[in-house]
């Protein structure tokens, strides 16, 4: 590649932007992970990272991708031949529940378009049915990275409740977490997946599990085999601040420096960022005429949007064109939606310049390979961002 002034805009819905002080957090010489210091750090960040999940009860950090992290939900808490119903919102579901299968589980797919969460009444018939109760175990998406669709994890819960149904809740909060507005307590979630690559901005490196008092429970009895991605031993050995491995160090230099950032923007100022951000792409995305891939508007993703092109018009050569001319990063569309979709991340260490200076470039390419659009979307974004 030729030499280019200014910044790279990486705007794909992570890996995020990771900010400087984070950097250099993680650039501290590495310590002890056994001694006095560390331990210390480990305590703080245990008591720092609950309320980002909104959780008073555990959150087991691995040295691991999100990937990881769906494993540990299943293998802490289910047995061999173990029925979870799954719902296909999008290629992360989909991974998901492929998972699941290689682990030796059943799994009741629900079909879904990818343009819609999990519904909530679809939800309570299939509870309904299952008068015996075999289903263990309900995996759901909470923001779908793929779509840029988020499900209603409150109403999911409500749907078990009003079924009297004992199934855990397993969600995964890959790229909602530290972004969108999530109550793993309140919601009554029993595992909720996530990474540190998106909403934490960190580089990819750490998984996490949240875990709840009936999952723990649960994991005393699960069958399926665990060794590295147990429970207990990281639980046990956090209560003095260590870990049963060599854990990453650096990384949770970065994870304490990040969590600092969260705190003192506040949470709650965080997601209302999110969604002023999210509210302005897509109405750029409007203003040039296009589609947003969410069809219903109380599950649009706060962290991304997904945007359809037109027939006939190709969605990876408008990102290969933004990338050449703007050095601009956005994400590709992924399994079914391969070349039909583009995918805008506002998701991270992200300010309102940042993602005007996203929003002219994705105009600019749009124009340039040809997609039909109306000029004025840019200024309906601008629009909503003048808005206090």
């Amino acid at each position: 590649m030729s030499f280019r002034t200014g910044r790279h805009f990486l705007q794909i819905p992570g890996p995020t932007n990771v900010p400087d002080s984070v950097l250099q957090a993680m650039a501290a010489p590495t310590t002890d992970h056994r001694g006095p210091e560390f331990a210390t750090l480990t305590l703080r960040l245990l008591k720092s990272i609950g309320p980002v999940f909104g959780t008073s009860g555990p959150v087991v950090i691995y040295p691991a991708s999100g990937t990881g992290a769906w494993e540990a939900a299943l293998v802490n808490t289910l047995s061999p031949g173990d029925r979870v119903l799954c719902f296909e919102t999008g290629q992360f579901a989909t991974l998901w529940q492929e998972m699941a299968q290689a682990l030796g589980l059943r799994v009741d797919l629900v079909p879904g378009d990818w343009r819609h969460g999990a519904d909530p009444e679809v939800l309570a018939r299939r509870l309904a049915e299952d008068t015996d109760r075999t289903i263990k175990a309900v995996c759901v998406v909470h923001n779908e990275t793929s779509t840029g669709v988020t499900s209603r994890i409150a109403e999911l819960r409500r749907a078990l409740d009003e079924a009297g149904h004992p199934a855990l809740l397993l969600v995964d909060a890959v790229s909602s977490l530290g972004c969108l507005d999530y109550r793993h307590d309140e919601w009554g979630v029993d595992v909720t997946v996530s990474g540190s690559q998106k909403g934490l901005m960190l580089p990819p490196g750490l998984g996490f599990n949240a875990v709840s008092r009936k999952a723990l429970v649960a994991s005393r009895t699960a069958g399926l085999p665990r060794s590295f991605w147990s429970w207990a031993p990281v639980i046990e050995a956090n209560r003095n601040g260590s870990f049963p491995y060599t854990p990453a160090i650096n990384l949770l230099y970065g994870l304490d420096a990040a969590l600092r950032i969260l705190d003192a923007e506040g949470h709650a100022n965080v997601h209302a960022r999110h969604a002023r951000h999210a509210a302005a792409t897509r109405a750029a995305v409007h203003g040039w005429g296009l589609e947003v891939l969410c069809a219903d508007e109380r599950e649009y993703s706060g962290s991304l949007t997904a945007v359809l092109l037109p027939e006939g018009h190709d969605a990876d050569r408008f990102r290969e064109l933004a990338l050449e001319r703007f050095d601009m990063s956005l994400g590709a569309g992924l399994g079914r939606l391969a070349g039909r979709v583009f995918r805008i991340g506002h998701l991270g260490h992200l300010n309102d310049l940042t993602l005007i200076g996203t929003l002219a470039g994705v105009q600019l390419g749009l124009e340039l390979a040809g997609v039909p659009i109306d000029p004025a979307g840019l200024g309906a974004a601008l629009d909503v961002l003048r808005r206090p």
